[in-house]
């Protein structure tokens, strides 16, 4: 007896697929083509992974005899792909509102980390935090990124800079990816600021003579999945020799290469990461114009990240460039103590207003393009046949609304869905 098909979502208004050719990313024009099936269905099977997608009355046709374990009747809303946020630090303990005040007043981002606040007030009390508290505050934020549509999401460590807690938070990424339906892409940051006494040549010893071999040490025993390797490269904190050694020793261990570069000054960090075939580089505020040419060439992502920008009022990341040299754009919330924030809908938002990308643009961003980042685009960020069954379904009959309605995603997301499970049912929406 056949078992049943997990799902079927029916009669959408609109079901936005980004692309359906097997795309890995999309660039310039293409980003404003997206894929969308009016009056559509989609099923996704006993395995997770999606079905069919198409019209709803070729989609009744062709499964008249099957049946499902779920139908939800998607009538006047939109089906789109799970959310990707290609950047976060999620794993913490000790928030830093209190920096906001001084943000607000005209501290500078370094001016704040060199009065003993920023990473280095979140590492003191990182490394002091018990794991099963580091695990029960990093469960509460994933939980609130999914009901923002996030359906994979990169976790970075970076609070610990010493080989016990960066272990111990990867630890905690480990057990979250085990027991949450969310997708992590889990990412070792070790690098992500110079540690209280010690010079930055001393951190990278660190780091290439003691931790990485650790860490090499309980991935190949199996203990550990670790995915991308991080390096904050920037002047003061690890400058481009540093950020390359590290950065190579981590791609030999098979990690990916998706670093912080070119944030807070130009440091060629975008020639770098193009040069070492880097998946991704995030921020890029400082960018330069032979930096977008080299990453261009090389389809190593940019990772925008507005709220950064926003929150630090830094200048924007020229995201219209980018996309005009035919950059591979991607976005993330960069979700930290010091940009608190949740919701690729709002980082969307920001991301049109802001940077000046269109809807499709940003959509394709924190979906395909997203996705590639952390190289999963053949699996997650658009609906196609056998990718991952991860999708939201909208209380609205445009996609949109989404991103137009600033802060709206409360209301506008019905159901998430992840694997052809609803792991979120907001039941609320249908009062409005």
């Amino acid at each position: 007896m056949s078992r049943n098909d997990r799902l079927l979502v029916k009669n959408a208004k609109q079901v936005v697929l980004i692309c359906n050719n097997g795309e890995k990313y999309l660039t310039k024009q293409s980003m404003n083509n997206l894929c969308v099936i009016e009056d559509g269905s989609v099923v996704i099977g006993s395995d997770g992974l999606i079905k069919a997608v198409g019209s709803a009355e070729a989609i009744r046709a062709q499964y008249s005899e099957s049946s499902f374990d779920r139908v939800i009747d998607a009538t006047d809303m939109c089906v789109l792909p799970g959310l990707v946020d290609a950047h976060t630090h999620p794993v913490w303990a000790g928030d830093r509102v209190h920096e906001f005040a001084m943000k607000l007043a005209g501290a500078t981002y370094m001016d704040v980390h060199r009065a003993g606040g920023g990473i280095h007030f979140t590492v003191e009390h990182t490394r002091a935090a018990a794991p099963s508290d580091l695990l029960a505050s990093l469960r509460s934020r994933l939980m609130r990124l999914q009901r923002a549509g996030t359906t994979l999401v990169e976790c970075k460590s970076g609070y610990g800079l010493e080989l016990q807690t960066e272990i111990k938070m990867l630890e905690v990424i480990e057990e979250a990816r085990c027991s949450l339906p969310i997708n992590i892409s889990s990412t070792y940051c070790g690098a992500h600021a110079v540690p209280k006494g010690k010079t930055a040549a001393e951190a990278t010893e660190d780091i290439l003579l003691v931790q990485l071999p650790r860490l090499k040490e309980l991935m190949s025993a199996g203990k550990l999945r670790v995915d991308n390797i991080d390096v904050f490269c920037e002047q003061g904190v690890f400058d481009l020799d540093s950020t390359r050694s590290i950065l190579e020793a981590g791609k030999e261990m098979g990690l990916n290469i998706n670093f912080h570069g070119d944030e807070l000054h130009p440091m060629n960090s975008a020639q770098l990461g193009a040069e070492l075939g880097a998946l991704a580089v995030s921020h890029l505020e400082e960018v330069t114009d032979e930096g977008i040419v080299a990453m261009a060439k090389a389809k190593t992502a940019a990772v925008l990240l507005p709220t950064t920008a926003y929150i630090l009022r830094l200048p924007q990341p020229r995201a219209r460039d980018m996309l005009d040299a035919g950059v591979i754009v991607a976005l993330g919330s960069d979700f930290n103590p010091n940009a608190y924030c949740c919701s690729m809908p709002i980082v969307m938002h920001l991301a049109c207003v802001n940077m000046r990308m269109s809807m499709s643009e940003a959509l394709a961003a924190a979906t395909i393009n997203a996705a590639f980042a952390l190289g999963r685009s053949h699996t997650h960020g658009s609906l196609e046949v056998n990718k991952h069954g991860d999708l939201l379904i909208l209380n609205a009959t445009r996609w949109e609304h989404l991103i137009y309605q600033l802060g709206g995603h409360q209301e506008t997301i019905r159901y998430v869905i992840i694997k052809g499970s609803v792991v979120y049912d907001n039941d609320r929406v249908m009062d409005l």
